[in-house]
């Protein structure tokens, strides 16, 4: 039987499907929302585009792959665009640094704030290419799962020194306050405090360096469609709206799939789901290994997410794509996000134009926005239906005194996203916005296994699993299952 099924439509699970798919599988993708792309929903209204998940992308080959499977050009079927500046950092004092470009623009830009820093900044850089050579290229989509393959690492792990925090590093080659800040500041977009999270993470700098940020017209809703485009020709089987309730496994393999619509036959089992949900609910206790268990009751969550949808009415023109607008508190507000759990009256916001890149995806005349802020997860106990509105309303007079004067004037169309809405749209165990943090406690071998610590022919791919959240991360997650599946018996 050459049956495989993924349970989970994110861009993991996607990715997973089409390369069972190009192995010769039979592929059924099954997800609970009405559309694929897990987080990277998309909402439209009156005109108005507002994706809902992850908005950059950074290592564009990982989603040409798929569609190089099957002798097919990833261009028709999404449109991918350069975006600069790759960020624009916002401070308090309204100061602003503008990040992405050549080095010589990232360094004629340092020199405006802190010209003894370019010489630091550039040191930096080459240790973010020597993390990167090891943890990208090398290591990002292999398998995990055995010690002797982590153990194998530490001796590089230990050259890089990446026992030290994203923060320690960045402060290592940087004095500057504010640039610390601007590069220190890329583990939140995988879930990570850069005060906890290992200086493995400092990869991400050179992997923006390497490839540049990228948009895709339409927003990341249309890479979903042009993948399920895809999908749809190579005959993978979608079955959307629909939720898996049980498994049969029969001398520890799974057999079956049970869902709210109707039962699948099951040869291999991907799993694009929470970990922590999927050996919570599905699979029983005395199919787990000592390690699921474990992480199971004891791997600690990312932060959550508070994500802020409207329009507005006019055209914001000053603001760039990629925005990081930053509050008066740094380690003292992620400290209050991750450590206290508690939800502070200040902040710190990504804020999202995708119009700055795509006017289509507003009506004329007006902008098409999303704001993330980082904030507790559900551990915290916030009432966030009785939160919600307030803490919005917060963001929205801190953008109008700063960066959008007269937004409240225009906005149209607002609505939010909370820890509770992930919790109960997506599974996500205590409404984590990138499941497990990624500290070095909780990374490669320690991270749950691509290959299921359960039966033995269920796999696991996604932002709990090695390598990480992100895009890059879940596709290269789905990269280390392929390598652990055989092809189909002819």
């Amino acid at each position: 039987m050459n049956k495989a099924v993924v349970i989970g439509g994110g861009f993991g699970g996607i990715a997973s499907a089409l390369r069972l798919r190009a192995k010769g599988y039979d592929v059924a993708i099954i997800d609970q929302r009405g559309r694929l792309g897990g987080r990277a929903q998309q909402h439209k209204i009156d005109g108005f585009v507002f994706d809902a998940g992850p908005t950059v992308v950074t290592v564009p080959f990982l989603f040409e792959e798929l569609f190089s499977l099957f002798d097919k050009k990833m261009e028709d079927y999404i449109n991918l665009v350069p975006v600069e500046p790759w960020y624009r950092f916002v401070f308090p004092d309204q100061s602003h640094f503008d990040y992405g470009g050549t080095i010589e623009d990232t360094l004629a830009n340092i020199d405006e704030i802190e010209p003894d820093d370019k010489v630091g900044y550039m040191a930096l850089l080459a240790q973010s290419e020597a993390i990167f050579d090891v943890g990208f290229t090398k290591l990002s989509d292999k398998p995990f799962h055995k010690i002797s393959t982590m153990l194998a690492q530490v001796p590089a792990l230990i050259r890089l020194k990446c026992h030290r925090t994203v923060w320690q590093m960045t402060c290592a080659y940087l004095k500057n306050d504010k640039l610390r800040q601007a590069f220190s500041i890329q583990p939140l977009l995988v879930g990570g405090n850069p005060f906890a999270t290992t200086s493995i993470y400092s990869l991400i700098h050179f992997v923006e360096r390497k490839w540049g940020v990228h948009f895709a017209m339409g927003g990341t809703g249309a890479m979903v469609d042009g993948l399920e485009k895809l999908m749809r020709e190579e005959g993978i089987e979608i079955k959307l709206h629909t939720s898996v309730s049980s498994l049969t496994i029969e001398a520890n393999r799974i057999t079956q799939v049970h869902t709210n619509d109707g039962s699948f036959l099951c040869d291999k089992l991907v799993s694009n789901i929470d970990p922590k949900f999927l050996y919570r609910h599905l699979v029983p206790k005395e199919n787990q290994k000592m390690g699921a268990k474990l992480k199971t009751k004891h791997a600690k969550s990312s932060m959550g997410l508070y994500v802020l949808h409207f329009g507005t009415t006019k055209k914001y023109s000053d603001v760039v794509h990629h925005t990081i607008w930053l509050g008066k508190r740094y380690e003292a507000l992620l400290s209050d996000i991750f450590d206290k759990k508690i939800l502070a009256d200040d902040f710190s916001l990504y804020l999202h134009r995708p119009t700055a890149t795509d006017p289509s995806m507003a009506p004329e005349g007006c902008d098409s926005f999303y704001v993330l802020a980082p904030v507790p997860n559900n551990l915290s106990g916030i009432d966030w239906a009785a939160k919600e509105q307030e803490y919005g309303d917060k963001i929205i007079e801190a953008l109008e005194r700063t960066i959008m004067p007269d937004l409240s004037a225009h906005i149209v169309h607002r609505f939010a996203k909370t820890p509770t809405d992930f919790e109960q749209d997506f599974s996500s165990v205590e409404g984590s916005g990138f499941s497990i943090a990624p500290s070095f406690q909780q990374s490669a071998w320690f991270r749950f296994h691509n290959k299921a610590e359960g039966p033995e022919n269920l796999f696991l791919c996604g932002a709990g699993t090695h390598p990480g959240a992100g895009l890059p991360g879940v596709l290269s997650s789905a990269k280390v299952v392929d390598r652990l599946i055989a092809p189909a018996s002819q």
